[in-house]
């Protein structure tokens, strides 16, 4: 049965139309950041470096109870059970919300999102100033946007209401109407996703293609110790190190003109000449930092502009950025043009003056890369065609880790993009990157070049047996992680197109050798038997096939699905692997009538020419 009766189209319209009116109460005064300030840090706790914490009663999303309210082009593809619960009351709980909205003191602040000429969201975030901690909420999503100019817009809306009973704690998101509501939470990344997940989606709408990636561009000599310039987008579910490797310096050689530059750290938003436009002017990070490893972050994290959110600050105001105790989330905003690193004795800045990539035709290439987190026979570095970059946008492949999640401990999750974002259809998503893509390929011959990363190991071996009718697992064998000075010099090598890529047994391009060194002590075989590297195969394209059927039934391109069938053949086991999606005659009606972007009529690129620095 449709699950079309749940949905109310005239009272979300009728909301929109009464909200506006609303906003417009005695009750909710209109505030800036300056205004803000000293009332946000009246109720927070100073550290040792003059930075303020506060602490959040909820400590992540609530992605369970978030839904999308409206036609069919934006609703949940697949909302479980409790989420129709709350689609099919929506009218109800939105009714209340304006009751609230005339009732309870609010303020209102108006930041912009973006800083060019094309795209730039005017957000406006109203929240409940019932409770005083509340002002922290404002403040510090504040500090993330940009001041309002004379740009154009969009105008988005969030409205914020922590004191609604944790009994019905939701997100209510109306993307034809560019509202977002948070309800019964006060942990602030609702804010900050709330417009993101708007933005990304009204940038679809005009264009562009919204993508969960941070960007930089990075200065590296080639083999004929020639400088070059890419882009560069590193996309990668949380955990996998997307803001790690985004303002590592890779080792790279300053001294010799070689750079790294950080532009952004989540979402931006991709055009067809392979710019792409920022979103925030500063960044809301995991905290869980260690300097070695990551010292761009820490030394931000350490500035007293900082503002920290559910992090252990410790009794003589020190903040512990490893002690997950309370939270295994903090958070903090941090100012992007606090990231700097120690080089030959002094702090050298490494932040982009701007938040944008330029076009493609301005760069030396474009690098997009995957990050993924898994610990079996998965190699540190593939090379992958564009059509193996597309599946592997629609695959946005992570697994579960036996710290974090025992029960699911080596288990996959894909999701498309690696963004959890996503309003409405997801295949949209997916031909629109493979539209995106293929156009840039054909019109930069040998500028652009696609790889997967795997921030993970190899070597790892889970139990799995049955007891009383319950899933158990057991770690056999620990994973061998890899080195951290490993992965940096993968990527300084694949930068200096220095490294040796073969074709692999996953069907893409393997690395053997990184900047002249072997790599032979990570060979799978030294870690599993061929049965055993046959059985992970099996499992890979076994989930890869279920999940491409899921996203095929909303419709995606047969190129794309041809591309799809041919990567299962990686499995030898038996029967090969074929694609099912209901209704495929239609979907392939409707591909007949979808445009292509390629304004080019150059013939298919050499994909060397960017490794030998063209």
């Amino acid at each position: 049965m449709s699950d079309n009766h749940i949905y109310n189209e005239d009272a979300y319209k009728k909301f929109s139309e009464a909200l506006h009116r609303t906003l417009e109460g005695p009750n909710i005064k209109r505030v800036d950041l300056d205004w803000l300030e000293p009332r946000a840090k009246a109720t927070g706790v100073k550290t040792k470096f003059g930075s303020f914490g506060w602490r959040a009663a909820i400590s992540s999303r609530i992605a369970p109870k978030t839904v999308y309210l409206g036609g069919e082009d934006v609703r949940l593809t697949q909302p479980s059970e409790q989420q129709k619960a709350l689609i099919a009351i929506s009218p109800n709980e939105l009714d209340k919300v304006l009751h609230l909205l005339r009732t309870l003191p609010f303020y209102h602040i108006r930041r912009q999102l973006g800083e060019n000429e094309i795209y730039n969201p005017f957000c406006n975030l109203y929240v409940s100033a019932a409770d005083l901690i509340n002002y922290r909420l404002g403040y510090m999503w504040g500090m993330t946007m940009f001041k309002p100019t004379k740009r154009p817009g969009p105008e988005f809306i969030m409205i914020h209401i922590p004191e609604e009973h944790p009994l019905r704690q939701q997100v209510l998101v109306l993307p034809e109407y560019s509202i977002n509501i948070a309800l019964g939470t006060d942990y602030l990344g609702e804010d900050k996703k709330g417009f993101l997940r708007q933005s990304m989606w009204t940038a679809d709408q005009q264009g562009m293609l919204g993508l969960h990636a941070g960007t930089k561009i990075v200065t590296a000599r080639n083999p004929e110790d020639k400088l070059k310039t890419y882009g560069v987008f590193l996309f990668g579910l949380t955990a996998t190190g997307k803001s790690t490797w985004s303002c590592h310096q890779l080792g790279l050689d300053h001294k010799r003109g070689e750079k790294t530059w950080v532009t952004q750290d989540d979402i931006v938003f991709l055009r067809t000449d392979g710019s792409a436009l920022g979103s925030e002017n500063n960044f809301f990070v995991k905290t869980d930092v260690e300097k070695e490893y990551q010292e761009a972050m820490y030394n931000t994290l350490t500035d007293k502009s900082t503002l920290m959110e559910n992090v252990m600050i410790k009794a003589n105001g020190e903040p512990d950025f490893m002690d997950e105790s309370l939270t295994a989330n903090g958070r903090a905003v941090v100012q992007r043009n606090k990231l700097r690193v120690d080089i030959d004795g002094r702090k050298v800045d490494i932040f982009s003056k701007s938040v944008n990539l330029p076009p493609l035709e301005e760069l030396d290439g474009l690098i997009f890369a995957f990050i993924t987190r898994r610990n079996t026979i998965m190699n540190f570095s593939q090379e992958l065609t564009p059509e193996q970059a597309v599946l592997a946008y629609l695959w946005g492949e992570s697994t579960h880790s036996y710290a974090s999640q025992p029960l699911k401990a080596g288990e996959s999750v894909r999701i498309v993009g690696t963004d959890p974002f996503i309003v409405g259809s997801r295949a949209k998503k997916v031909n629109r990157f493979y539209e995106i893509i293929m156009t840039l390929v054909n019109n930069y011959p040998g500028k652009l070049k696609f790889m997967q990363y795997n921030t993970g190991g190899i070597g790892e071996i889970i139990e799995t047996s049955e007891e009383n009718g319950q899933k158990k697992k057991r770690l056999i064998r620990k994973v061998n992680r890899v080195p951290i000075n490993l992965m940096a010099n993968i990527q300084r090598g694949d930068l200096r197109s220095t490294n040796l890529y073969e074709k692999g047994r996953l069907g893409t391009k393997e690395i053997v050798r990184c900047e002249g060194e072997s790599l032979d002590e990570w060979d799978i075989q030294r870690f599993y038997s061929e049965e055993q590297i046959q059985g992970y195969i099996k499992n890979l394209v076994d989930g890869r096939k279920k999940h491409t059927e899921e996203i095929a039934a909303e419709g995606l391109r047969q190129e794309i699905l041809y591309a799809a069938e041919r990567s299962f053949r990686i499995d030898k086991s038996g029967k090969r692997a074929q694609i099912s999606v209901p209704g495929e005659e239609k979907q392939k009606q409707e591909e007949e009538d979808r445009p292509v972007f390629i304004t080019s009529s150059k013939t298919r690129p050499r994909r060397d020419r960017f490794w030998r620095g063209r």
